[in-house]
């Protein structure tokens, strides 16, 4: 009830606030009118459709899957997209024209209709749970304890999952999902993996012969649009955001999940299996082994139980395991007595180079075992030392891109350089103005904010290679911890260019963490046609910022 009266005493005032400028209706339309005009210059056909052969050439169609929309097939895109109409000859938005459906839900929140920054207005203000974390943690410990795990980990998890949810639009989700598609483009040029595979370990030049596994794009969200920080081969809490996204009940009919969780987990599965085709035929009698580290210690190692179950359900024997306890045998992978087959890689031994991970880099060298995600993919996807290339224009444009899928690039990749010998005093004196990370590093580990940085960390870093990022400040999102808003970062999950999931992470600090109070996973929910997508919203859904 608590959570429930600061809504409403937040809608209150909104609406007070609204009152009083309610008679200025000429300067409503001018924002309606004004509002997210960049969107209609974005190269969309018709509702959803990404126009490939404009936005990427015609040579696309070759180098990457032909598009799909950023929404299941079928479901309706409402406001921005599809009720979004422009005069090509004149450049009119005729957006002012039309009610938007989210109307309804300011209404119930004590806010005007028609305002152009409506979700952004929710992000603010509306403080609606709409996920009941220590509901998700009880569901996680039970499966945790009947898969063998330990129920202890899901319990000490207490910001792993936000109670509030991040409110973006359907043209916002689009123009990520044409930013991982453009991305995707570029990753097929000649170019691009020249530049690549120049620096990359020797293990990253064998190439096994599939795509390399899930990806995960990270964005910021900027008032230019979204800003890709980086790109991760193994990205963690792709099933832990499924499992919360069924503990959804949003606050408003019209707000529902983009993608249907259901047919998300079926095709994470999916994925795996496809990476062990293109690498060799899918033995059904092999053992699929998960692999990480001391992988009982790792904080997403419910996530492992979550994969191992989903594979035995397909009919498959899963295990996870450590690389120490893997052996090369008759020129076999083995754990124990069982052949395995495929492993899913969690290693953070990216490049297979340390001697923990040697049985597994022989036979994954050899053509003995699938692997996925494997160093090639790492070191075209997530070593730091590309969003280089990315960020620099003549890079781009000299892999013969199409322009417009050169702008989308460029304008998505923040400037980025390799920290050498030759700029390092010059970043240490604008350091204020960069963010410097690990070419190699992962979970934000070792990665510094130029402003928080010291001299003598700096001069630690030396001895490492890093990358230093333009700085991105992330959006905001008021949660329920009561320190002020919280950090946004938004997680696209894709394979083969095509998104399967949005999560957003809210945080506090220089960096994504799970330690913040009211932070954690948080469920993207945009606009939905709840007719032709019942499923994406949950039926019992509660008035949102209730009055009463």
């Amino acid at each position: 009830m608590e959570t429930q009266s600061a809504c409403r005493a937040r809608a209150i005032c909104a609406h007070n606030r609204a009152n009083t400028a309610s008679s200025d209706r000429r300067d409503r339309t001018r924002r309606r009118r004004n509002a997210h005009s960049m969107e209609t210059s974005l190269p969309w056909r018709g509702s959803v459709g990404l126009d490939l052969d404009q936005a990427f050439g015609p040579r696309a169609r070759t180098q990457v899957p032909q598009p799909k929309s950023c929404l299941p097939k079928g479901r309706k895109i409402w406001w921005w997209d599809t009720m979004r109409e422009v005069d090509h000859a004149g450049g009119a938005d005729m957006t002012s024209h039309i009610d938007s459906p989210l109307d309804g839900v300011l209404d119930r929140c004590g806010v005007p209709s028609g305002r152009p920054d409506a979700l952004e207005f929710l992000n603010q203000h509306c403080l609606c749970v709409v996920v009941d974390a220590a509901i998700v943690r009880e569901r996680l410990s039970r499966l945790m304890s009947d898969l063998g795990g330990e129920a202890s980990l899901a319990e000490g998890h207490h910001n792993l999952f936000a109670s509030v949810p991040l409110y973006l639009p359907t043209s916002l989700l689009g123009k990520m999902s044409a930013i991982v598609r453009a991305l995707t483009a570029a990753a097929h040029t000649d170019a691009y993996r020249r530049a690549a595979f120049a620096h990359a370990p020797v293990t990253a030049q064998h190439d096994p012969g599939s795509p390399g596994g899930l990806l995960g794009f990270d964005f910021h969200l900027a008032e230019r649009g979204p800003q890709l920080i980086e790109i991760n081969t193994n990205p963690g809490g792709l099933l832990l955001n499924l499992l919360a996204a069924q503990a959804v009940e949003s606050c408003a009919p019209e707000l529902g999940l983009p993608f249907d969780a259901a047919t998300a987990e079926a095709q994470a599965v999916e994925i795996l299996l496809t990476e062990w085709r293109a690498q060799g035929n899918v033995d059904a009698n092999s053992l699929v082994a998960i692999v990480d580290e001391a992988p009982a210690e790792q904080f997403l190692y419910a996530e492992f139980l979550l994969y191992k179950r989903l594979l035995q359900q397909r009919g498959f024997s899963a295990a996870i395991c450590d690389p120490r306890d893997l052996d090369e045998a008759s020129g076999e992978l083995r754990l124990g007595a069982e052949r395995v087959g495929l492993v899913y890689n969690r290693l953070t031994d990216f490049a297979l180079t340390e001697a923990a991970s040697g049985a597994l880099r022989r036979a994954y060298l050899n053509r003995r075992v699938a692997v996925s995600p494997h160093p090639r993919a790492h070191a075209l996807w997530a070593d730091k030392r590309n969003l280089c290339w990315l960020s620099q224009r003549v890079s781009v444009e000299g892999s013969g891109l199409p322009k417009e899928t050169v702008d989308l690039i460029v304008d998505a990749v923040p400037a980025t350089v390799l920290v050498d010998a030759k700029n390092r005093e010059e970043l240490w004196c604008d350091r204020r103005r960069w963010f410097f990370k690990p070419v190699a590093g992962f979970g934000s580990r070792a990665s510094y904010r130029g402003d928080k940085l010291t001299h003598k960390t700096w001069q630690q870093m030396a001895a490492q290679d890093y990358v230093a990022q333009a700085l991105v400040p992330p959006s905001k999102r008021h949660a329920l911890s009561g320190a002020g808003p919280l950090k946004v970062d938004v997680r696209c999950y894709a394979y083969r260019g095509e998104p399967l999931w949005f999560a957003a992470r809210l945080y506090e600090g220089q960096t994504t963490n799970f330690r913040t109070p009211g932070g954690g996973f948080a469920p993207v929910l945009t606009l939905v046609d709840r007719a032709s997508s019942p499923e994406s919203v949950s039926s019992d859904t509660k008035p949102c910022c209730p009055a009463s």
